[in-house]
């Protein structure tokens, strides 16, 4: 049966921009630094922590971190750190960030059609979100007639900090924006987002893009495992991949 779909939330680390690699490298030494303070054995690199940790933001990180070794960070701490790695990683965006290939066209057609209430939903904060889309100047397509930005961040935006897959973030931008997650689509590169998007009803959409090519095959699996109903691994396919959940054919 065809759907009404008239919302499309967008995830934006690796998915509207090239972020995690520069973020995973600019946390790392902080994460190093956390360990050793606390006699934790383990030492990180960004590649290491994209394996372990991607999709998660800096305050989930740790709190796995204090959960598999046993260790304790203080609230106090912990928004420090969160503070810390922030503007590192803002830092390492500003300098450096790009766009995923092929992203800025498709939000181009998107805007133009004007069929659909575009948003971004991440677990980043939303200082480094904000900062994510301005450089690589997408804000334009996320923004309302209002001139209020459609942006909504696990790390800031909730009464409680949570990180996806919590679910949480979703259900947050659905009833801030006063849409369905029936007439809603996600768009996600993570395991963890895409658990997010699904435990909230909406249809996903996984994208493996950035991966490298050896890891494209293995990640379609995992992000259909977790529930996407369809693959892309250009946006250059994110008309047909739109077009199959509106026709109903996924």
């Amino acid at each position: 049966m065809a759907k009404k779909i008239n919302t499309l939330l967008f995830d934006c680390d690796n998915t509207l921009v090239l972020s995690e690699e520069l973020a995973f490298e600019a946390c790392a030494d902080l994460i190093n630094k956390i360990c050793a303070e606390r006699d934790v054995e383990k030492t990180f690199t960004g590649e290491s922590l994209i394996v372990e940790f991607v999709g998660q933001n800096f305050r989930g990180m740790l709190t796995t971190l204090q959960k598999e070794h046993g260790i304790d960070i203080a609230p106090d701490d912990m928004e420090k750190y969160v503070r810390m790695e922030e503007d590192a990683v803002i830092a390492k965006l500003k300098a450096a960030l790009k766009p995923c290939p092929g992203v800025d066209e498709q939000l181009a057609k998107l805007e133009a059609a004007g069929k659909y209430l575009l948003a971004v939903v991440s677990s980043s904060a939303l200082r480094r979100v904000k900062a994510s889309v301005d450089k690589v100047g997408q804000t334009r397509y996320f923004t309302n007639a209002d001139g209020q930005e459609l942006i909504y961040s696990a790390a800031t935006s909730l009464e409680k900090p949570t990180s996806k897959p919590d679910p949480a973030i979703y259900l947050h931008a659905l009833k801030v924006l006063g849409r369905k997650a029936e007439e809603s689509v996600a768009i996600e590169d993570s395991k963890s987002g895409t658990l997010s998007a699904t435990r909230a009803g909406i249809k996903t959409i996984g994208y493996v893009g950035p991966y490298a090519d050896s890891k494209k095959a293995e990640m379609e699996k995992v992000l259909t495992d977790a529930g996407a109903v369809v693959i892309m691994r250009s946006w250059s396919e994110f008309p047909a991949a739109l077009d199959k959940i509106e026709s109903g054919a996924v």
